[in-house]
């Protein structure tokens, strides 16, 4: 009797030799695992210093953008130093790989800078997050701000266990004022420290619950073109949020379905979108809404989604701190997004 049960314990050893007590606490059948807390940057107080630095397209507007983000940040009792390079124009780039990676760097390295804020998106960082060097962040942490082509950086912080902040940038301060208000507001908010949730009307094509998890995610194509690479994300048991602008249906589908292939939703927390703005017109027409093709990438996931978040590449953008753990309320009559401290 003896030999047959140690027979049988060297027989399931040797079966999955790669199975942990790990892979056993993952399980699906268990409910979603609340995030380890990320390390948060001190929040801003007045005196404190922010730079402008532009890691990916041309700053166009370039003088009325300095002026406004200067006036805007002096208000808030804070002082601003921008990038060497701002205003230089390289083809597509402001600047080269090279310079737009200096001046992100010396902002990293510079513990009295307190935060940094991107001019603009675009294209651009995913060439040069590679060559950055997070070491002296790591001794002096500082917001990182800002959406679209920034993702790329948001997900680096993330991996890296920092939080971040998805807002506006400062090429939105030449729309009309009243506007961005509530970018504004909301980024002023929570760069102070006293965002605390959201509450918007519900979408009819929601999906109701309420979970907790840990905020991550960003601009569509930015979350696609970092798969397989070293910022894709770790969704697993996490709030997903999507973004995205000037795309085809199919493209949308296209990237969705490559993100449910890399397992970005197969245990995830739950979903958020946010803006999609200036959809194209497919020829053939597509033939069904933005929230049915989304529903339809997430039919095998059950988890709560909410559509309609303001954030994204509209004027209402509101800020979103990413890393920090969120708890989702989706109910018939309302979406609540509550930060937690």
């Amino acid at each position: 009797m003896l030999n047959t049960l140690l027979w049988c314990l060297l027989m399931l050893i040797h079966s999955e030799p790669n199975k942990t007590f790990m892979d056993f606490y993952n399980s699906s059948s268990l409910s979603f695992n609340t995030s380890s807390k990320m390390i948060r940057p001190s929040y801003l107080k007045p005196g404190d210093t922010v730079a402008i630095v532009a890691p990916a397209g041309i700053l166009k507007q370039d003088t009325e953008v300095i002026e406004n983000t200067k006036t805007l940040l002096n208000g808030w009792g804070l002082e601003v130093v921008f990038g060497t390079h701002l205003q230089t124009k390289a083809h597509h780039f402001a600047g080269s790989d090279a310079q737009r990676a200096s001046d992100l760097q010396l902002a990293l390295d510079n513990p009295n800078i307190k935060a940094i804020w991107c001019a603009r998106g675009g294209y651009g960082t995913l060439r040069i997050i590679d060559d950055l060097d997070f070491e002296n962040f790591k001794t002096h942490p500082k917001w990182i701000i800002g959406y679209s082509d920034v993702t790329v950086l948001h997900n680096a912080l993330n991996n890296l266990g920092y939080e971040s902040l998805h807002a506006m940038m400062c090429i939105n301060l030449t729309e009309d004022t009243s506007a961005i208000e509530q970018s504004v507001s909301t980024l002023k908010a929570a760069l102070f420290g006293t965002l605390n949730s959201y509450e918007i009307e519900s979408h009819s094509d929601n999906k109701l619950g309420t979970v907790t998890g840990q905020l991550v995610g960003g601009n569509l194509s930015l979350l696609t073109a970092a798969l397989g690479s070293e910022t894709q994300l770790d969704t697993n048991g996490k709030l997903v949020f999507i973004e995205e602008i000037d795309e085809y249906k199919y493209h949308i589908d296209r990237q969705l379905q490559s993100l449910k292939r890399a397992g970005y939703f197969k245990s995830c927390a739950g979903v958020i979108i946010g803006d999609m703005s200036q959809l194209k017109t497919n020829t053939p027409a597509w033939g069904q809404p933005i929230e049915a093709l989304i529903l339809e990438v997430l039919k095998d996931t059950d988890v709560p989604v909410a559509f309609g978040f303001p954030a994204g590449h509209e004027l209402d953008n509101r800020a979103l701190y990413f890393g920090r753990n969120v708890r989702l309320e989706v109910t018939k009559s309302k979406t609540r997004v509550l930060f937690i401290e």
